[in-house]
């Protein structure tokens, strides 16, 4: 079947992205490899939205499961109508593009904030606070500002680094969440045209 091979292909995608998520979420957490920040409570309020372990991640993997096993649902269908199971099963397909949508959006608008807002970090005067909070995200353009932040050493490199790939690999489960939304149903509307092949076979 034509739709659920894509779908089992986006479903695997996601597998693959969303770990990356997870893991990515989670070394936001230990700047520089060390723990004593995340103990101090020394970390961005964005970083304890877990944004990419429940959102990019964690969210995104019921879809992902549900996808990858379309190919292998019973294709002799029900009520007597041999696509029908097929057609069902692309169709609740797209209940669970959404709960990736919701997922993936969640974890871009996250991740847009906390780059918006930079990290929390130790200035100058020896105080704990959002340095680059009153810039709008301008700090992100002009590098020679970050050394503002004395610790943790190049917090607002890792806090950019991974709140941009958090960035780009939500917006990638978005888009594919929404194809998969197109493809279950055009999958369930026109089930038939890719499988009647399929019905003989039954």
């Amino acid at each position: 079947m034509c739709y659920g091979k894509c779908a089992r292909c986006i479903g695997h995608s996601l597998v693959g992205l969303a770990l990356l998520c997870i893991a990515a979420n989670i070394l936001l957490y230990f700047p520089n490899g060390e723990t004593r920040y995340a103990s101090e409570n020394h970390l961005s309020r964005f970083v304890w939205f877990f944004s990419g372990i429940v959102g990019g991640g964690l969210l995104m993997l019921l879809p992902a499961f549900v996808f990858i096993g379309l190919e292998q649902d019973d294709c002799c269908g029900c009520c007597g109508h041999e696509n029908c199971g097929k057609r069902c099963a692309m169709l609740s397909s797209v209940l669970a593009a959404l709960i990736g949508i919701a997922g993936s959006g969640y974890c871009v608008i996250v991740a847009a904030l906390g780059l918006a807002e930079g990290p929390l970090c130790l200035d100058s005067l020896g105080q704990w606070n959002y340095t680059f909070a009153s810039t709008e995200g301008q700090y992100l353009l002009d590098t020679s500002t970050w050394s503002q932040c004395t610790e943790p050493k190049h917090i607002v490199e890792w806090n950019v680094s991974l709140f941009s790939i958090l960035l780009a690999l939500g917006g990638i489960e978005f888009i594919l969440c929404l194809i998969q939304v197109i493809n279950g149903v055009l999958g369930g509307i026109c089930g038939f045209c890719c499988s009647r092949q399929q019905q003989y076979d039954c």
